[in-house]
């Protein structure tokens, strides 16, 4: 009876009629229409570059339609920014996190509408007293004085979500949401979305996991390049039916390669530390192995990653390299070893957002191979770049696109052609298929067993248990900075994994 009540026409809150946007070069929405009921989550999915992100973009005022109507609550709605929007009560959150890294939780949550006495100064103890009322409605664990720039990623996504919520939106667009979110805060963010539902209040979801559809949503609309293929219930919807739906083909079944026999050790960590983010950590990893570590939010895990290439140097212990112990104080030195690493977070570590695909692809290599007498072969590299972006599959109008224009998913695509163009021998990838949609995934997920089996050693870092356990040769978890098992393939299940991270 839920279901029905989401169809019936009194209960339509948004309603976007016949919405079309051209950006140059490409047309990123052709006659969208979109139904959005009170007291329902309405998933949206497709690939990367498919105008999820466009659409929504214009239903919260960030982006004016070519053609078409928006209604709210039945009447024509003129949206010319995210202000006008948020006055009439739609918030988004957006996949790429847009704080103030130096300001604190509060003053990002609050900004622009902050509690001020008569001489127009801040009265910070009642901007405290909010922040602390509001974290504790949204049973979000974080100090209000905190620099967000020294938040992990997962919590800085919490802050992000408390502002949106600050607004008391009707209707709330949450662009992948829990693409830096581990398992126990999924299932917090999914408690916050009922709750909302219960409230007679919408949430428009996009999302990549494919198991979220039938956890969350009340409907889901499929699009692809720019239109709407269908909307239906997940109840009637088979994951097959849907990712036919958003791909127009079938796929290669998951994890389809097959694994090879590990070889020698070509990266090993003894009792390696760096207070307090982990500590006592040792591992050996093999040519045509891939090791995956798996934990919660908060376990170590990219600061493990971070030491091993440098980028924030262990304090103790001792990184092998082909059997020598090596010290790696920067990335430099990673990178002249064989090693290339993959940041979780591809708008703050990862894409220079000012450059164009080919800058950001050929940063790596610049030093190296294409590179003589001090001058850059221009030609080579170019070429090299135009290969590895077509062998991606980055969906891009050319390698001068400004890397701002491209999807989440294809500039994680960019940033992973960045460092396979350096011919590594150690890859670290951490979270390497977030924000990524399924076919995408399936290509990358591919690409990496086809690297293990030409020997690569793989170090893979994912909150995704099926990734971990469809992907890895060996799995080791951590928890609170220290390794608590390493487990063989064959002895790996999701049950035993997360005993060993959550304790």
């Amino acid at each position: 009876m839920e279901a029905e009540a989401a169809h019936a026409p009194d209960d339509c809150l948004l309603e976007a009629r016949h919405i079309s946007k051209r950006f140059p070069g490409v047309t990123a929405l052709d006659d969208v229409s979109l139904r959005v009921s009170r007291g329902t989550v309405h998933a949206l999915v497709g690939e990367n570059g498919a105008g999820k992100s466009t659409l929504m973009k214009i239903i919260a005022g960030i982006v004016t339609a070519d053609a078409g109507e928006l209604r709210l609550n039945g009447r024509t709605l003129q949206l010319d920014s995210p202000r006008a929007a948020l006055a009439s009560g739609i918030a988004m959150i957006h996949q790429e996190l847009n704080l103030l890294p130096s300001m604190s939780v509060a003053e990002n949550i609050w900004i622009g509408r902050e509690p001020v006495n008569a001489f127009q100064m801040i009265r910070h103890r009642e901007l405290h007293r909010r922040t602390t009322a509001l974290l504790a409605r949204l049973h979000i664990d974080l100090d209000p004085g905190a620099q967000v720039g020294s938040l992990p990623v997962a919590s800085r996504q919490m802050v992000e979500i408390a502002r949106a919520l600050s607004h008391e939106s009707r209707l709330l667009i949450m662009d992948e949401p829990t693409s830096a979110l581990g398992e126990h805060d999924a299932a917090h963010l999914f408690a916050i979305i009922r709750e909302l539902k219960a409230q007679g209040k919408a949430v428009l979801y996009i999302t990549h996991r494919m198991d979220e559809l039938w956890a969350i949503a009340d409907e889901v609309t499929v699009l692809r390049d720019g239109r709407c293929i269908g909307t239906d219930r997940p109840g009637n919807l088979t994951r097959e039916q849907i990712i036919r739906m958003m791909v127009g083909r079938e796929l290669a079944r998951a994890h389809p390669y097959e694994r090879s026999a590990p070889g020698r050790v070509l990266l090993a960590a003894e009792a390696l530390a760096l207070p307090p983010h982990f500590h006592d950590v040792s591992f050996e990893l093999r040519a045509g192995e891939i090791l995956g570590i798996a934990g919660l939010i908060g376990a170590g895990r990219s600061k493990l990653a971070e030491a091993l290439f440098g980028v924030t140097p262990a304090t103790s212990g001792h990184i092998l390299i082909d059997g020598r112990r090596i010290e790696v104080d920067s990335p430099g030195t990673a990178l002249a070893r064989g090693l290339a690493f993959l940041t979780e977070d591809r708008k703050e570590t990862g894409c220079f957002l000012t450059l164009d695909v080919l800058d950001n692809l050929e940063m790596a290599v610049l030093t190296r191979d294409f590179v003589r007498f001090g001058f850059v072969r221009g030609g080579a590299v170019s070429g090299a770049c135009a290969d590895i972006s077509e062998r991606l599959r980055v969906k891009t109008r050319g390698l001068r696109e400004p890397i701002a224009h491209l999807s989440g998913g294809n500039q994680q695509k960019v940033l992973l052609g960045r460092w396979l163009l350096t011919g590594p021998r150690v890859l670290i990838l951490d979270e390497p298929t977030r924000g990524i949609d399924v076919a995408a995934k399936a290509e990358i997920h591919n690409l990496i067993g086809q690297l293990a089996a030409q020997g690569a050693a793989v170090l893979m870092i994912s909150s995704e248990l099926p990734e971990i356990l469809g992907m890895s040769h060996r799995i080791m978890v951590m928890r609170d900075g220290r390794v608590t098992g390493m487990l063989e393939r064959t002895e790996a299940d999701p049950e035993r994994v997360m005993t060993l991270a959550a304790g």
